[in-house]
C-alpha cells in the first residue's frame, strides 16, 4: 500500500476542520499549518474558505506567506477553495487595498461576485473531469474567475458561462464549498496530484 499522503491545511482563519475530516476520511496525515516550518512536513497544502484579505494578513503575520509562495511556485500541489482561490489566482480584479496572493493560478477573479451572505445557493454543476454524477456545489459569498489565462484550464462553469473552477499543474481552485456538501471527489483528484508529486 502507497504511504498516506502528507498534506497540510492552511489553519490561520476560515473552514479548516471541514477539510481536515473529509481529507483524514479519505485517508490523508493532515497538519494545521499555522508556521513556516510545518511546511517542510507536507507535500501539498489546502487552502480554505474564509476572508481572502484576512488569510492574506494572517499569513504575512505569522511569516507563512513568503514560504508558501516559494513552495508553490516550485511546484507543491495546492487545493484552494472560495477564498483558497482567490489567494491562489495571479490577479484579482477588486481586492481590498494592499491585498496580497499567494499566486500561481494564472486566472483573474472577482470576489464576493454573487453578493452577500444572503446570496449564498447551491446547484449541481457539471465537471466533466470528473464524469457522472454532476458536482454539488455549494457556494458562500463565492469569487469567480473573470479570465482564465494560457496557462490555466476551466474545469467547471456555471450555465450563465461564469468559470467557477480551474486547474494549471499541480494547483487546483474552485468557488465552491465541497468539503460542506459531502462531495470527495475533489479533494481526491487534490490528494493524487499529491501523490504524484511527492
Amino acid at each position: 500500500m502507497p504511504a498516506a499522503p502528507r498534506v497540510g491545511v492552511l489553519a490561520l482563519q476560515g473552514d479548516v476542520r471541514e477539510h481536515v475530516a473529509v481529507l483524514e476520511h479519505l485517508g490523508a496525515h493532515v497538519v494545521r499549518v499555522r508556521r513556516p516550518e510545518q511546511l517542510d512536513e507536507i507535500d501539498g497544502i489546502v487552502l480554505p474558505g474564509g476572508e481572502s484579505s484576512v488569510i492574506d494578513k494572517l499569513a504575512r503575520a505569522f511569516d507563512v506567506r513568503e514560504p508558501l509562495v516559494a513552495a508553490i511556485r516550485t511546484g507543491m500541489p495546492a487545493f484552494g477553495t472560495c477564498a483558497g482561490l482567490i489567494l491562489l489566482a495571479d490577479r484579482i480584479s477588486d481586492g481590498i487595498e494592499g491585498q496580497q496572493t499567494f499566486g500561481g493560478l494564472d486566472v483573474t477573479v472577482r470576489r464576493n461576485a454573487f453578493g452577500g451572505q444572503v446570496e449564498s445557493f447551491e446547484t449541481e454543476l457539471s465537471t466533466p473531469v470528473l464524469g457522472a454524477p454532476p458536482v454539488h456545489a455549494t457556494f458562500i459569498r463565492a469569487p469567480v474567475v473573470e479570465q482564465v489565462g494560457a496557462h490555466a484550464e476551466a474545469i467547471a462553469a456555471l450555465p450563465d458561462g461564469r468559470v467557477v473552477a480551474v486547474e494549471q499543474d499541480g494547483l487546483l481552485g474552485i468557488s465552491f464549498h465541497p468539503e460542506v456538501s459531502g462531495e470527495e471527489r475533489l479533494h481526491r483528484r487534490f490528494l493524487a496530484r499529491v501523490q504524484r508529486a511527492a
